[in-house]
């Protein structure tokens, strides 16, 4: 009887549990995101309130803080010191003329918002911050669904978003970091692009170059699909002259020539020039201000230590983590492992810009970032891959487990790298 008993109480919680997943599923799409968004971010502030809790001696508080101050640390301080004090007028420098670290290294959109908020609302610049970050997560999730449902259905659109909500760096979209807000505004410029509304896609480009170093890959996608898309009208165009050098021959019709109208390739030409100039303009307004025009460049190699030299860290690190053969070897299977997953079903079906993307932020990482820690946040913006991860299968076991996955690893994420504990030889490792 017990056992009987037992078995019924399972089978009525689970039809409860089905009553309520059919209710929800009748939610408009922009509800059921949001609930699952919001779910996550109540996830991953519980993860932060218990890493809290175990946090010890650190550069910024007592032990055991707040939510509120633990969030508020590493590069939300910096954040904060613009929204305070603005960027310096000359490049701070040591007794032998380096270049200190300093505010330079932050781009200036997301600390003006949280200007303009404090100003309007009275909130004090942290909670602005706090205030801008969290929602512009939320609006990030929402514009990511729009993005996957140009190429899927609504449920696996759906879970791609749920992916990216509880990616093991995604605490980050709750945090005072400019990450959130960013991811908003990459979010926004790939919707138009593959909608071929270039001309809209402008000004949020613009802004995107104004939250986070994503300009040059964002110009080197444009500008590279828009060769692609030109092609087949240049294809046609040199057929077409040498026909008409024959008398009698007509031109065959090339396919895919019709594709993009001489217009969408003009605006598409024009979002590629402005793209460009985008990711120009916060270095250039470094130089302006400061009068030096390595004055960004020269704030960003601070903190990895030494001069910008293309791919050499990679092969450096390479060299620490596997020895002097292997090491010089990693950088080549991790370029070729990247090439196979680029041409995988799952990635293949994210269509030509999602995949173009794809390859041109990760050529960026390859050519400019120094990998350390902080590599596994930068990967954020590949976050197109998450729709793959949700087309490998449609088994709902398969993507809950990849949540249940990414949920724990959040866990290792904040305890390892958000809270501090220093090492041996002073600092710690940033997030």
């Amino acid at each position: 009887m017990n056992g009987t008993a037992q078995d019924g109480r399972t089978t009525a919680v689970r039809s409860r549990i089905a009553a309520a997943g059919a209710h929800t599923a009748r939610w408009p799409w922009w509800l059921q995101l949001g609930g699952l968004y919001l779910a996550a971010r109540l996830v991953s502030a519980c993860i932060f309130m218990a890493a809290a809790l175990q946090q010890g001696v650190n550069p910024w508080f007592p032990p055991k803080p707040d939510y509120w101050n633990f969030i508020n640390i590493w590069d939300a301080r910096w954040y904060g010191q613009v929204l305070g004090s603005g960027y310096p007028a000359a490049l701070p420098t040591d007794g032998a003329g380096n270049v200190q670290e300093n505010a330079w290294a932050f781009y200036p959109l997301f600390p003006l918002l949280a200007r303009s908020l404090s100003g309007l609302t009275g909130l004090a610049p942290a909670a602005s911050l706090t205030v801008i970050a969290m929602l512009s997560g939320l609006a990030a999730a929402l514009v990511i669904y729009r993005l996957f449902r140009q190429r899927a259905s609504h449920r696996t659109a759906l879970w791609g978003a749920v992916f990216v909500s509880t990616f093991p760096v995604s605490p980050i979209l709750q945090v005072p970091y400019a990450e959130s807000l960013n991811l908003l505004l990459l979010a926004s410029a790939l919707v138009l692009v593959v909608r071929r509304r270039y001309l809209w896609a402008m000004p949020v480009v613009l802004l995107m170059c104004l939250s986070r170093p994503t300009g040059v890959p964002f110009a080197a996608m444009v500008g590279l699909l828009f060769l692609y898309r030109a092609y087949p009208h240049l294809q046609t165009l040199f057929r077409g002259r040498s026909l008409r050098a024959a008398p009698g021959v007509s031109a065959p019709a090339v396919p895919g020539a019709g594709q993009h109208s001489p217009g969408e390739l003009w605006s598409l030409a024009g979002l590629t020039a402005v793209s460009g100039l985008g990711a120009l303009l916060w270095p250039g307004i470094a130089w302006a201000v400061t009068g030096d025009i390595q004055a960004y460049t020269k704030t960003e190699t601070v903190w990895r230590g030494h001069d910008l030299v293309p791919f050499k860290p990679w092969f450096d690190t390479g060299v620490q983590l596997f020895g002097p053969v292997l090491g010089l070897l990693a950088p080549f299977v991790f370029v070729a492992a990247f090439v196979l997953l680029m041409r995988s079903r799952p990635v293949v079906a994210l269509g030509t810009e999602l995949r173009l993307w794809c390859v041109c932020y990760m050529g960026y990482l390859l050519v400019f970032l120094h990998p350390q820690t902080s590599t596994f946040r930068m990967l954020l913006p590949l976050f197109p891959l998450a729709l793959s991860a949700a087309l490998v299968s449609r088994s709902r076991a398969y993507r809950g487990t990849v949540v249940v996955m990414f949920l724990l690893l959040q866990l290792v994420w904040v305890v390892w790298l958000w809270a501090w504990a220093q090492l041996p030889g002073g600092g710690d490792y940033p997030p």
